[in-house]
């Protein structure tokens, strides 16, 4: 079995968008107001993501085995509130999935480290990570 961890790129945009597509189905069950899908919901992703993997100022790596993505993370470096001095950026990660919830222990710590030590190597201290309820 071939896996890497690699950052994304434009072929990758479609696989990305399909995963993300499959967990908003699923999140929306969870909290359907916060989670509600917008008209066009993926062709609006697709735009953004293409915009996300054509920059270095956004993480955007994937899980690849044998070809086939099984997981994204999309993670920013943000300064901290002016009220909080944790002495560097924080790395914000707030779209991250795999397409298997059975894999969020596998496919999804790896995904996490990876971000994390990118994250890192540009000076983030600490890591926030968006999730849904369950």
């Amino acid at each position: 079995m071939n896996e890497v961890i690699r950052r994304a790129g434009p072929d990758d945009i479609s696989r990305i968008a399909e995963i993300a597509d499959r967990k908003r189905t699923e999140y929306e069950q969870y909290q359907p107001v916060f989670w509600r899908r917008a008209p066009d919901a993926r062709k609006h992703h697709i735009q953004f993501l293409q915009q996300l993997v054509s920059t270095d100022q956004v993480i955007v790596l994937v899980h690849e085995r044998d070809g086939v993505v099984g997981g994204f993370v999309v993670a920013s470096l943000l300064p901290p509130p002016p009220v909080y001095n944790p002495g560097g950026p924080t790395c914000l990660i707030d779209d991250y999935a795999v397409w298997d919830s059975n894999d969020w222990g596998t496919i999804g710590v790896a995904l996490l480290r990876a971000a994390n030590e990118v994250a890192a190597g540009r000076g983030a201290v600490q890591t926030t990570v968006v999730c849904a309820h369950r």
